[in-house]
Formats: structure tokens, sequence, C-alpha cells
């Protein structure tokens, strides 16, 4: 016997009723896969087990109340998406501190995204990575950067690339055919334009 305590009572689950839900769990999964199509990949799949489990929930509770035949798997779905969307889910309070409560981002109108991640190392997001930065800090400066490389001709944000990558002036002048002095000429340009860009004044 399966055991599942709910805010009123604790109802007992039989292996049949069970295994009745897992008959209905494909249908449930495609129809909340749908509903959360647009969201993050990442987020999507949280999303559908967070259907499941309130579907189940709400299963049992038909099944004790003598109702399983009203139990369709569609209509069990569109009921636990619906709950789900209202940040109302198996096993969490509705927090609306917590940033990662949906009860949040829908009450203070936000919305939690992961960072971009790094393919390989020596990624140029690498250079933000300080140790006695925030994770704030360390994304705003991400963002800023990107910005900034938005708004540089090609060849100069090539050039950036390399040299956030960590390549040293040899590396780069031999990359683009420069000389030495011309990409040290390019990266006190570089510097000067992003000083600017983050409104920084200039050393003396």
């Amino acid at each position: 016997m399966i055991a599942i305590e709910t805010t009123t009572r604790r109802l007992s689950v039989s292996q049949q009723t069970a295994q009745d839900f897992e008959a209905m769990l494909p249908t449930i999964r495609r129809v909340a896969s749908y509903r959360f199509r647009r969201a993050p990949p990442w987020r999507r799949e949280e999303l559908i087990q967070d259907v499941i489990a309130k579907a189940y929930l709400a299963y049992v509770n038909l099944v004790a109340r003598g109702k399983s035949a009203l139990a369709f798997p569609t209509i069990l779905a569109d009921f636990a998406v619906r709950h789900v969307r209202a940040g109302r889910v198996v096993g969490r309070r509705q927090n609306a501190r917590d940033a990662l409560s949906c009860h949040a981002q829908r009450k203070h109108g936000f919305t939690v995204q992961s960072l971009p991640q790094q393919d390989a190392p020596g990624d140029w997001e690498e250079f933000v990575d300080d140790r006695k930065a925030s994770p704030a800090e360390i994304a705003c400066c991400r963002i800023d950067f990107r910005d900034w490389l938005g708004q540089l001709k090609r060849f100069k944000r090539q050039v950036a690339l390399r040299l956030a990558a960590g390549d040293t002036t040899g590396d780069t002048a031999k990359r683009f055919q420069l000389s030495l002095a011309r990409v040290s000429q390019l990266r006190g340009e570089l510097r000067q334009d992003w000083d600017k860009f983050q409104s920084v004044p200039n050393a003396a």
C-alpha cells in the first residue's frame, strides 16, 4: 500500500489505483508538454512533473470519494495545469519571497532565466567569473558585455572576443595578421570604448 498525505487526511492508494493512473500517464504528460511548450527546456520538464504530481493527487482524491468514473486523463491534466500555473503545486507552499516560486514571479511581475552556459573552456564569459563578485554582479556584467559587443564593428568585435577569451597579444596578432603594436593599440581602444560604455572616466 502507498500512503499519500493531504492537508486534511491520509489516503491509502491501492496497487490497482496506481496502475490505473499509470495508464493515463502518457496522455497527461502529452497535454502538459503541449501546454508548457513555450517554456524553456530546463523549466518545461519540471512543470510537467508538477502537473503529473497534481493530477495523481487529484485522481487519488476522486477514487477515495467514489468518483473514479469522472477521472478522465485530459480533464485531470487540464485541472493540474491550471493549478501549476497558479503556483499551487504538490509539496510546495506559495512563497511570495522565493524567486523560484511561480507565485512570487506572477505577483511581482518578473521571470527567472538561466544564465547562458559556456560551450567550452576559455569562453569569453569566463572573464567575468570573479569569486569575490555576487551572482547578480556577474549576471549584470555578462549582460553589459554582450550589449557592448553588439555595438562594435565586426572586426573589433572579433578582436575583443579573442582577447576576452584569453588570447595573448601575439596570438591575436597572428590570428588576424596584425602587428603587435596594432593589437596593443586595439586593446587600448577597446578599453576606452568599454569605459565609455559604462560611463567610467578614463584613468589619467
